[in-house]
């Protein structure tokens, strides 16, 4: 993991990012704004193709293409060797999950919170493999209840797999505490990072986890279409893509294959360069930044909006867990949350909308239909803020 560096110069960075002289940004946690180098990586990489052809661009860029294992490697504390490109997180979670070979008994474990796409995975493997999953109960304060987790466990336990940081609320689930019971139990780990990494420090050694899934639109500021998979090599190796193609395996008989160990088994031959070029930007500028750096702030303006909705009339928080991250979210007494969202989008303000077709489970359990998303990044201002919660202010007063 990169060390923290010198203050943030958020001046600098917003200078930086084309996007906020246009709109103010708080959908970070759906896709954030990139900054300027981010953009001129891929859109540079997208001409080069365009003027000298598709595999001549790729082979002149090489080195670059190649610097994108150690720069995520670096970001997360992991070796260069376990990080594979993947189009989006949800695919990398998938080349994860269904590498896996359940059996009829294997018990899956995941919590309340987590997020439908990989939900749907569960129920499909449970009712085509005669697999069993399993929900295990928050705590009180609405985290995955790490001793109910250990009491869960038993000989048939396969897969332990959650979400770091839901979609719907400022949650950052206690993921080390997951992953010292699943070390402990020897059980197989699979952290969702979609949401944490780019926001707060990550590190796979301290998380335990033996894959990890990103995406780069989120806090990472990068292209969409671009993440990664982290494989741990030492208890991943022996495990075989659900998919192969002849970069993940060779080719080695008539009738035979050699699949490869490391986490490029896991890649697609055919990959957006472009993507990966600008991801190895933005994860190039995290690292810079210093994740230490970006938390402290993050949580900072987190934490002022926070404050700053709880005065405003008819706003209720419904943010979860004992640490809380950049999501703020938040419900309106009476108000329809979508119409508010487009009220707020014409004032060229950006928010989101969790709704229970992501998080099924938790706003059920909650009571909530769904729930506004207010989710900063870097870029943000103590004045965006304010301006923001005026606007909301007027628009519910009327």
């Amino acid at each position: 993991m990169a060390p923290s560096s010198s203050p943030i110069d958020v001046d600098r960075l917003r200078a930086e990012t084309p996007g906020c002289a246009h709109v103010l940004h708080l959908n970070a946690a759906g896709a954030s704004l990139p900054s300027k180098r981010t953009l001129d990586a891929t859109v540079n990489h997208l001409q080069l193709e365009a003027e000298i052809g598709g595999y001549e661009a790729a082979d002149r860029e090489r080195a670059r293409l190649d610097g994108f294992y150690p720069a995520v490697a670096t970001l997360i504390g992991a070796a260069p060797s376990e990080i594979a490109f993947v189009e989006n997180a949800t695919r990398a979670w998938d080349l994860a999950f269904y590498s896996l070979d359940f059996q009829p008994g294997d018990r899956i474990l995941t919590c309340r919170s987590e997020y439908s796409s990989n939900y749907i995975s569960y129920l499909q493997v449970a009712k085509k493999t005669g697999a069993e999953l399993v929900v295990v109960p928050d705590d009180t304060h609405g985290q995955i209840d790490v001793a109910a987790l250990e009491r869960a466990i038993d000989k048939r336990t396969k897969l332990i797999s959650i979400s770091h940081i839901p979609t719907q609320g400022g949650l950052v689930q206690p993921a080390e505490a997951v992953g010292r019971i699943a070390k402990a139990a020897g059980v197989m780990y699979l952290l969702d990072a979609c949401q944490s990494v780019g926001q707060l420090p990550v590190d796979v050694t301290k998380l335990g986890c033996d894959f990890l899934s990103a995406t780069g639109r989120k806090y990472l500021r990068g292209p969409r279409g671009t993440g990664f998979l982290y494989a741990r090599q030492a208890t991943t190796a022996g495990i075989e893509p659900i998919f192969l193609d002849n970069h993940a395996a060779k080719w080695t008989g008539d009738n035979e294959y050699t699949t490869f160990t490391n986490a490029l088994r896991f890649e697609n031959w055919e990959r957006y360069f472009a993507g990966v070029l600008g991801l190895k930007e933005a994860v190039d500028q995290a690292n810079e930044l210093g994740m230490d750096a970006v938390w402290a702030r993050l949580a900072s303006l987190a934490n002022g909006l926070r404050a700053r909705l709880t005065a405003v009339k008819g706003v209720r928080l419904t943010d979860l867990g004992e640490v809380q991250g950049a999501i703020v979210t938040f419900a309106v007494d009476g108000a329809d949350h979508l119409a508010l969202k487009a009220k707020l989008r014409n004032r060229k303000i950006n928010v989101s909308v969790s709704t229970q077709f992501s998080s099924r489970l938790d706003l059920r359990h909650r009571g909530l239909l769904n729930v506004m998303r207010a989710s900063v990044h870097l870029y943000n201002t103590e004045d965006e803020l304010d301006r923001f919660v005026a606007a909301l202010a007027e628009l519910i007063a009327h």
